[in-house]
C-alpha cells in the first residue's frame, strides 16, 4: 500500500531523528513515530467497521450540558443531594482519559470549557453500550447522557445510560511536547496544542477577552468600531515593506495594508469623530519572536484631543483591561512584577538613552558626526542620509529600547521619522509623538496628527524622494489622502496598540507565536 502524504511527513521526521546524538533518545522518537503508524491504521480499521454498519459520523447527537457550567452550578451539591433528587445531563466532547474496569469503566472528556468525568457501568448502560466503549480510543468524540453523581472521592461525574461515539479519531494524540521540534509542531499543528495543552487554552481565551475588553472601554466613551480596507491602492500609514498582489478584473496592483491610519483618518473629516478598528496589518518583514508579518492592531482617533491625552487615555485602558481580565494591575512577565496602577515615566530619545549610558553627554548626542561615528563602532546599519535626530532614534532602538522594562513613553520624536505626526509648537524639529515601552517592547505609537495639508504634503514629497533614493520602507505619496485633508481634519490625535504584544504581556508568553492561533512558518517541505 503506498504511504500518504502524512505518513510520507512521519518519513521525513524519522530522517530528522537521525541529527539527535543521544541514540536511546533518537530510538525512543523512533519508536514513536512507528506506533503512530501502527495505531493509525487500527483506528482505520474500526471505522471502516462502523461505515459498514452505517453508524459512522452521526450529526443527530444534541448537548445541553458545558461541563464548566455542570461544576459551577453544582459545586456545592454533595453526592447525597444528588442522589435525592437526580439531574439528567447530556454531554459531548473529546475522550482524554480512559480506564476500563470489569463490569464498569471511567472516562473524562473534554468540551469547550473543562473536563468532565464519565461512568460507564453495565447494569445502567447496558453490555453492549460498555463493550462499545471498550473499544473506544484516546482522541474519539462521544456524547453521553445520563445522571449527576459524585465518586467517592468526591469528584462529580456522569452516570451514563447513553453513549455514542460522534467521530473517530484516526490518529493518536501525542502524549506530551518536548524538544525544539515539538515546539515547533505546536505551532504548525495548533489544533494538538489546544486539545492537549490547557495553557495554551488559556492564552487565547484570554487574547478573545482582552479583545473584548477593548471594545468594551472604548464603546463606553462613544467610539465607534469601522471597518477600513484590507487591499490598498497606496500604502500608508507606516514606514514598512508591503506585501504586493495584483486585481485581475481591474488589472491594478495593489496592496496587503500595512496600517489603517489614513483611512480612518479619512473617517474623522467625514465627521465620525470617535472610530476605531480592530483588524490585521500586513508588513514584508523578518520573522521573530515579536514580529509576525500578519498582525492584530487596534487604531483609534479622537477629534479635539491631543498626544498629551491619549498618554493618560493609554494608561487608563490598559488598567481597565488588565482589572476586567485579569482582575489585578499587577502583572508578572518572565518573573518579574510590573505594577500598570503606577504612573508611566515619560523620557525624550535622548534622557532615555542617558537613563542607562550615562557616558553620553547632551552635547554628543547632539552632534551627527559623533553619532555616526558611535554607530558605526557598535557595528549598527543606519541610512546615511538620516539627520541627527534620526540617528539618535537608531542609537536607542539599538541600545536602549530593550532595557525599559517598566511602562515608560518615550516622547517628542524627530519629524524627520514621523511623517505622519503634528510638530511641537515649541521646537518644529520634533513632533507631538509618543511610543509606549512595556517588558523592552513597543506596545503603542500615538501622536497629535498632522492636519495641515501643505506640510503633510511636504512631507510625503520627501518620503517619495527617499523611496526613489532606495528606501523601501518610505511612504507612497497619496494624493486622495492630501485631497481629503484640504477639506479639513479637525484637531485629532490617533494611537496604534500591537494586540499580539499586549497579548503576549498579559499572558506571560515570550514568543508571538504563542499568542497567534496559526503564525507564518516556513514551508515543511
Amino acid at each position: 500500500m503506498g504511504k500518504n502524504k502524512d505518513e510520507l511527513n512521519d518519513l521525513k521526521r524519522i530522517d530528522e531523528l537521525d541529527q539527535i546524538k543521544d541514540r536511546s533518545v533518537r530510538q525512543e522518537a523512533e519508536r514513536a513515530v512507528i506506533d503512530t503508524w501502527s495505531l493509525t491504521e487500527e483506528r482505520r480499521a474500526k471505522l471502516a467497521a462502523l461505515r459498514e454498519a452505517g453508524s459512522a459520523f452521526p450529526n443527530d447527537f444534541r448537548r445541553s450540558d458545558l461541563a464548566a457550567d455542570l461544576h459551577y452550578h453544582y459545586a456545592n451539591y454533595s453526592g447525597e443531594a444528588l442522589e435525592a433528587e437526580p439531574r439528567t445531563v447530556s454531554v459531548a466532547g473529546r475522550m482524554i482519559l480512559k480506564r476500563v474496569m470489569g463490569k464498569a469503566s471511567f472516562a473524562s472528556i473534554q468540551d469547550m470549557s473543562e473536563r468532565i468525568q464519565l461512568y460507564i457501568a453495565t447494569d445502567v448502560a447496558g453490555a453492549d453500550t460498555h463493550a462499545a466503549f471498550k473499544h473506544y480510543d484516546l482522541g474519539d468524540i462521544l456524547g453521553a447522557e445520563g445522571t449527576l453523581f459524585r465518586t467517592r472521592t468526591g469528584e462529580l461525574s456522569v452516570r451514563v445510560t447513553s453513549l455514542r461515539l460522534l467521530t473517530k479519531s484516526l490518529r493518536p494524540l501525542p502524549e506530551k511536547f518536548h524538544g525544539l521540534t515539538d515546539q515547533e509542531q505546536k505551532y504548525r499543528q495548533r489544533y494538538l496544542d489546544l486539545i492537549t495543552n490547557e495553557d495554551s487554552r488559556k492564552v487565547f481565551i484570554t487574547r478573545s477577552r482582552i479583545m473584548q475588553a477593548i471594545r468594551e472601554c472604548l464603546g463606553a466613551r462613544s467610539y465607534l468600531e469601522v471597518e477600513t480596507p484590507m487591499m490598498h491602492p497606496i500604502p500608508g500609514g507606516a514606514a514598512a515593506r508591503p506585501f504586493v498582489t495584483h486585481h485581475n478584473a481591474l488589472d491594478t496592483k495593489l496592496y496587503l495594508r500595512i496600517a489603517p491610519e489614513l483611512y480612518l483618518k479619512r473617517l474623522v473629516i467625514g465627521g465620525m469623530e470617535r472610530v476605531f478598528e480592530i483588524n490585521r496589518s500586513f508588513r514584508n518583514e523578518g520573522i521573530s519572536t515579536r514580529h509576525n508579518p500578519e498582525f492584530t492592531m487596534l487604531e483609534f482617533y479622537e477629534a479635539y484631543q491631543d498626544y498629551a491625552y491619549l498618554m493618560d487615555f493609554t494608561e487608563i485602558m490598559l488598567r481597565e483591561i488588565a482589572e476586567k481580565v485579569l482582575g489585578t494591575t499587577r502583572i508578572t512577565y518572565q518573573g518579574r512584577e510590573i505594577d500598570l496602577v503606577q504612573p508611566f515615566e515619560r523620557l525624550t530619545i535622548t534622557q532615555a538613552i542617558q537613563r542607562f549610558h550615562p557616558e553620553y553627554t547632551d552635547a554628543q548626542l547632539g552632534d551627527r558626526a559623533f553619532l555616526i561615528a558611535k554607530l558605526d563602532a557598535l557595528g549598527i546599519s543606519y541610512k546615511p542620509a538620516d539627520g541627527i535626530g534620526g540617528l539618535q532614534l537608531t542609537l536607542f532602538d539599538e541600545t536602549t529600547e530593550h532595557l525599559l522594562f517598566e511602562p515608560t513613553f518615550i516622547i517628542d520624536y524627530p519629524a524627520e521619522v514621523s511623517p505622519l505626526a503634528r510638530r511641537k509648537d515649541s521646537n518644529p524639529s520634533v513632533t507631538d509623538r509618543f511610543e509606549l515601552y512595556i517588558a523592552g517592547r513597543e506596545i503603542a505609537n500615538g501622536f497629535s496628527e498632522l492636519n495641515d495639508p501643505e506640510d503633510q504634503k511636504a512631507r510625503f514629497q520627501e518620503q517619495a524622494r527617499a523611496k526613489e533614493a532606495g528606501d523601501a520602507e518610505a511612504m507612497h505619496y497619496d494624493a486622495d489622502y492630501i485631497r481629503a485633508l484640504e477639506y479639513g481634519l479637525p484637531p485629532t490625535a490617533g494611537e496604534g496598540i500591537g494586540i499580539d504584544r499586549l497579548v503576549m504581556l498579559f499572558t506571560d508568553s515570550p514568543s508571538i507565536r504563542d499568542v497567534i492561533l496559526f503564525p507564518q512558518l516556513r514551508r515543511e517541505d
